[in-house]
């Protein structure tokens, strides 16, 4: 966006600087088409402007509120190397071959490769499936681990959200005459690397449209073609098979989505729209296990599934034993899941505590600069693999660039990245690696990871700062809050929430609705929690009281302001969500921001 782009942008309030430091960006919209909407589609005019403002137009409309697989769904033979796959697949099952497949440790991972195992158990046959240990082995296929797996009896291995720049490991397991499907939907080289069909949506050369998918909607529409192409040999009539419903295991495919942070539109939106449905039966025993441990005692939400069980099923990955994830949600002994579930919820307590650690450290290490450019990039020699990911989002919220967070494995920095909107991240990575800066390296738009040799630290360094930087500026990349309007606290009501709650699920691609509480007075403020501050919200003519909460603030500006307001007004930016604590139902006001009014 250019800085002339931005001067034709509306400032919401004249915010130029709150005091995070962010810039208030008022959501441009087309009245008459929110007006239109709002009356053809008989939904509340607050619902049809923020939908006109993220430019869902009249002939989007019905499938963004309503997204059903029926209407959204692809044909999977669309996607490069599809039928393909299928085809070789298909004959694994008919002729009773080994099949062996390789996960990842993250969510995604987990999801997709616990789908494919549902899938096969459902055909009769059983797979072997091996998760890395982020530690020992890092991320994606090692040659190691693929010849074991042949040793153990598998020709065929199918690598799932991994595998699309794993040149060096397949080229080994080809040479050893075994036979590979990549499964994956990360950043793209124009080498692939050698197997019978590499399946992900973003190969340079597939015209599929469908790179928004994390490996689990991949991995699910694998399985659809898997199931076309037998049903079409007859096999599935003659093995006496029937064919298993894959609508019942879209909660995989809704976790994986949620938690890999993918764009909320289209298919993934009916993905997870029908996923959370399926939840809901608490079918799989696994998830429903977890979500007894997590605490989650209502209708579950992609806020659910992002925040409280995504987490949980990552910590196995991160700080304890990387296949219970996979183990848990393609499990159906319901003994054996809470025994899993307790352990993943201890591992994600044992996560935070040494994520915290880190992270002190890592601000420290940031400070210490003399100032903070394009980007941050820091590392410890003791900083725990398994939590720098968490570590560098939390720094790019806090700075706002770019920021990579590196620990000491072997004599080798181990990184994880994460990114600002506007910068790819993903393509970044690879740039550097194929300019021999990095081992190895690889992503997407916000996310990626890399492995560096210590001694190319300058130099990695100095070529993503000048490339940031001057992204940065060609683009007048800032900090920013957008914003879908103003509100009074007298407005923040139930059924504003439950008109708002068509808009959902929200995320990436679909953020939730952002409205400003205009020179609130707060009535009261406290600290609850290790670092949360809840307050007390009162409107701007006095009138109207509104519940509040500013996470992680305490010692921050945000949570200063409101715990020092000195009863002047403030603008508060937040989201609204339905308060069920204690079985009451209520409002309350998740705080994102705040600015002191303008003077003038």
């Amino acid at each position: 966006m250019s800085m002339t782009d931005h001067a034709q942008e509306k400032t919401f309030l004249g915010i130029e600087r709150s005091v995070t430091g962010k810039w208030w960006r008022e959501r441009n919209l087309d009245d008459r088409l929110a007006t239109t909407i709002a009356q053809r589609f008989g939904v509340p005019e607050v619902v049809g402007r923020v939908m006109a403002a993220r430019d869902i137009g009249l002939d989007d409309a019905e499938s963004f509120l309503n997204p059903t697989l029926r209407d959204l769904m692809p044909d999977p033979s669309t996607l490069k190397d599809m039928d393909k796959a299928a085809a070789r697949i298909a004959d694994a099952v008919i002729k009773g071959e080994n099949i062996a497949v390789f996960g990842d440790y993250d969510v995604d991972g987990a999801t997709s490769t616990a789908l494919l195992k549902r899938l096969f158990a459902a055909l009769g046959r059983d797979v072997v499936v091996h998760i890395p240990d982020r530690q020992k082995e890092g991320y994606g296929p090692n040659s190691p681990a693929l010849l074991d797996l042949q040793r153990r009896g598998a020709n065929l291995i199918l690598t799932v959200d991994c595998g699309v720049t794993a040149y060096a490991p397949l080229t080994d397991a080809r040479e050893a005459g075994i036979e590979i499907i990549v499964v994956d939907h990360h950043a793209a080289e124009p080498e692939l690397p050698p197997a019978v069909a590499v399946v992900n949506p973003n190969r340079l050369d597939d015209e599929s449209g469908l790179g928004h998918l994390c490996a689990a909607g991949v991995a699910f529409l694998l399985s659809v073609a898997i199931l076309r192409e037998l049903r079409s040999r007859g096999w599935l009539e003659q093995a006496g098979i029937r064919a298993p419903d894959l609508r019942n295991w879209l909660d995989l495919v809704a976790l994986g989505t949620v938690c890999d942070v993918v764009p909320l539109r289209g298919l993934n939106r009916a993905f997870v729209t029908q996923g959370i449905k399926i939840m809901r039966h608490r079918n799989n025993v696994g998830m429903a296990a977890l979500a007894d441990i997590a605490g989650v005692n209502e209708t579950p939400s992609a806020y659910h599934l992002g925040f409280m069980l995504g987490p949980r099923v990552n910590a196995g990955g991160r700080v304890g034993e990387s296949f219970l994830g996979t183990t848990l949600l393609s499990g159906d002994d319901p003994a054996q899941a809470l025994d899993i579930a307790r352990k993943l919820d201890e591992y994600n307590r044992e996560r935070k505590a040494i994520e915290d650690i880190v992270l002190d450290q890592a601000i420290s290490a940031v400070e210490s600069q003399s100032k903070v450019g394009a980007m941050v990039l820091v590392g410890g020699e003791d900083w725990h693999p398994g939590v720098i990911g968490i570590v560098a989002s939390r720094l790019k919220d806090r700075y706002h660039v770019p920021a990579l967070v590196m620990g000491m494995v072997d004599g080798v920095y181990k990184g994880s990245a994460r990114s600002v909107r506007g910068i790819d991240l993903g393509a970044a990575i690879i740039a550097a690696r194929q300019a021999g800066l990095l081992i190895n390296g690889g992503g997407h738009g916000m996310a990626a990871g890399f492995t560096l040799d210590p001694e190319k630290r300058p130099a990695f360094e100095e070529f993503l700062e000048t490339r940031f930087a001057k992204i940065i500026a060609e683009n007048d990349i800032r900090p920013t809050m957008t914003v879908d309007g103003g509100l009074h606290a007298m407005g923040a009501t139930l059924d504003l929430i439950e008109a708002l709650e068509k808009l959902g699920p929200f995320g990436a691609g679909n953020a939730e609705p952002r409205f400003v509480f205009p020179e609130c007075r707060v009535v009261k403020a406290d600290v609850v929690g290790a670092d949360h501050v809840r307050c007390i919200l009162s409107g701007s003519n006095g009138k109207g009281r509104l519940k509040a909460i500013a996470f992680r603030s305490l010692d921050n500006d945000m949570g200063q302001t409101l715990l020092k307001h000195g009863g002047r007004p403030l603008h508060i930016l937040g989201h609204l969500r339905r308060d069920s604590w204690q079985g009451r139902d209520g409002v309350q006001l998740m705080i994102d921001d705040i600015a002191l009014p303008v003077l003038g």
